[in-house]
C-alpha cells in the first residue's frame, strides 16, 4: 500500500504548462496517477506532444489552456505541469483579470512566480507550492513535500518551523506581521519596472533561486535595494540558493560574504533557511496570506491565515 499523503475529500485539479515541456525522461501520465492516488481528481488542459522549441506549444496554445482551466466550471485547482521558462512570453496574452476571477486555486514555482504576482495584485491567493513533474514525478515521491501542500488545502492557517542556515547572532529577535509575498529571484527582478510588476509594501518578502553564484543573488537583491522595494518591507526570508559553484578567484566571496554585505544595507531583518526553493523537501506558501514571522536566534517560525480562492465560496 502507498504511503502518499491523501485528501480527506476528494478536490478536483487540473494540470496546466505555462512554460517548459516536460524534459524526456518525464512522462507526466506517472504523475497524473500519483495525483489520482492522493484523491484529486484530475484533468489535463496539455497536450504532452504539443512543443515549440523548448516550450510547450505556442505561445497563443499556452495562453489559450491556462484559460479554458481557468473557465472551467468543474475545476477547482489549476497546478503547473513544470517552471523551466516561458510564462513571461504569455504576460501579455492572458486576461489576468478574468483568471484572478474565475475562482481557482493556482499552485507552481519558479517560472510560476510571475502567475503568483499577478494574482497577489488583484487581491487573490495562490500556492507556492509543488509541481507535477517536480513532486509527483520523483523517485521516490518526497512524501513531505506533498503532505505539506495536502496540509495547506485543507486548513485555513498553517505553520512552518525551522532553523536559520547562515551565522546570525545569537541573541537575534525577529517578530512581524505582514502579508506573505515573493518567490523566485530572477523572476521577481525580471518584471521590475513593467507593467507586471506588483509589490507588497510592509510585507514578508520570501526568495529563492537555483543556478546563481552568489555575485548574481546580489546583484539582483541589489537591484531590489536600489529601488527600494527591500527597505519597505517588514522582513525578508531567503529560502535555498544553491546549484552554483564557487570559483578560485573568488578567494573568500561566498553567499555568506554576500548575505553579510546586504545585510550591512538592509534596515529590516534577513532570515534564512526556509525550506522553499529547487529542493526535494519544499514547504508549500501561501502567496497573499497575512503571515507571522517570529525568529529566536536560529530557531523560526512562519505562520500563515488565508482563505484560498476555490474554497473562498464553501461555508466554514
Amino acid at each position: 500500500m502507498s504511503d502518499l499523503p491523501r485528501l480527506s475529500s476528494p478536490q478536483t485539479l487540473a494540470v496546466v504548462i505555462p512554460s517548459s515541456a516536460p524534459l524526456a525522461r518525464q512522462n507526466p501520465e506517472r504523475g497524473l496517477a500519483s495525483l489520482r492516488e492522493m484523491g484529486f481528481a484530475v484533468r489535463s488542459f496539455y497536450d504532452a506532444d504539443a512543443k515549440f522549441q523548448r516550450f510547450a506549444g505556442s505561445d497563443a496554445a499556452r495562453a489559450v489552456s491556462m484559460m479554458q482551466a481557468a473557465q472551467d466550471a468543474d475545476t477547482g485547482i489549476l497546478l503547473a505541469l513544470r517552471g523551466g521558462y516561458g510564462l513571461s512570453r504569455l504576460m501579455p496574452l492572458i486576461d489576468w483579470d478574468a483568471f484572478a476571477t474565475a475562482g481557482k486555486t493556482c499552485v507552481g514555482y519558479s517560472d510560476f512566480t510571475l502567475c503568483h504576482q499577478q494574482l497577489l495584485r488583484r487581491g487573490v491567493p495562490s500556492l507556492a507550492g509543488p509541481m507535477l513533474c517536480d513532486d509527483a514525478l520523483r523517485d521516490p515521491l518526497h512524501h513531505w513535500t506533498l503532505q505539506q501542500f495536502v496540509d495547506v488545502l485543507e486548513h485555513d492557517t498553517h505553520r512552518l518551523q525551522f532553523r536559520q542556515t547562515e551565522a546570525i547572532d545569537a541573541g537575534m529577535q525577529v517578530a512581524e506581521e505582514g502579508r506573505l509575498w515573493g518567490g523566485n529571484l530572477a523572476m521577481l527582478v525580471h518584471t521590475l519596472g513593467t507593467p507586471y510588476w506588483h509589490e507588497e509594501q510592509n510585507g514578508i518578502l520570501f526568495l529563492e533561486d537555483i543556478g546563481e553564484h552568489p555575485y548574481r543573488v546580489e546583484r539582483m537583491l541589489l537591484q531590489l535595494h536600489y529601488a527600494g522595494v527591500l527597505n519597505r518591507q517588514k522582513a525578508i526570508v531567503l529560502g535555498d540558493f544553491s546549484g552554483y559553484k564557487l570559483a578560485e578567484h573568488d578567494q573568500g566571496y561566498d553567499f555568506a560574504a554576500m548575505l553579510a554585505y546586504i545585510r550591512s544595507l538592509v534596515t529590516v531583518p534577513i532570515v534564512t533557511g526556509l525550506p522553499f526553493g529547487h529542493i526535494p523537501d519544499r514547504a508549500t506558501l501561501v502567496v497573499g496570506s497575512q503571515a507571522q514571522l517570529l525568529a529566536q536566534g536560529a530557531e523560526v517560525s512562519l505562520t500563515m491565515h488565508y482563505r484560498l480562492p476555490h474554497l473562498a465560496s464553501a461555508p466554514r
